[in-house]
């Protein structure tokens, strides 16, 4: 079976989203590996800052199917999705990875844009799972979070048991 692995972010009452959204990872999952959890600014928009972390599981589970079950998972957890991309919400869930296979799609985009982009994604990626390989240029998480202007999206770890 495939690991995913998956990028969580909250800025509305975001220990609970946080906590609701493991737990629902759980009960669908079974065994997750959850990284450290840390806050970021708001990117794209003036917000509250929010918690983020990375999740990863194996399943059998298709890459299309899980993007839609985290999409209702969002919409349970209170997430209102509107035309605006950056805004505050509840809950995100994203499919990062789904093992080392590069899809490009309509509908779906693997490996996700955001880990060489985002600190808050490529953090918590790279503490987790430092060697495994980008599919899209060889590197280990670890060596791209290296690479990394890390000074330029400053995060702060926080403690949340989980």
């Amino acid at each position: 079976m495939p690991r995913v692995w998956l990028s969580l972010g909250s800025n509305i009452e975001r220990k609970a989203n946080i906590r609701i959204a493991v737990r629902g990872l759980r009960r669908l999952f079974g065994q997750v590996i959850v990284s450290p959890v840390y806050e970021s600014e708001a990117v794209g928009f003036q917000g509250p800052a929010f918690y983020n972390l990375v999740v990863g599981a194996e399943t059998d589970r298709e890459p299309w199917d899980l993007v839609q079950l985290f999409r209702r998972m969002e919409t349970d957890q209170g997430r209102c999705r509107g035309s605006d991309k950056f805004a505050p919400r509840t809950i995100d869930i994203d499919l990062l990875t789904y093992g080392e296979q590069v899809i490009r799609s309509a509908d779906i985009s693997l490996p996700r844009d955001e880990i060489t982009r985002y600190a808050f994604v490529l953090k918590p990626l790279a503490e987790v799972a430092a060697e495994e390989i980008y599919p899209l240029n060889g590197l280990t998480y670890r060596q791209l979070w290296e690479n990394f202007d890390q000074d330029a999206q400053p995060l702060r770890q926080v403690e949340l048991a989980l």
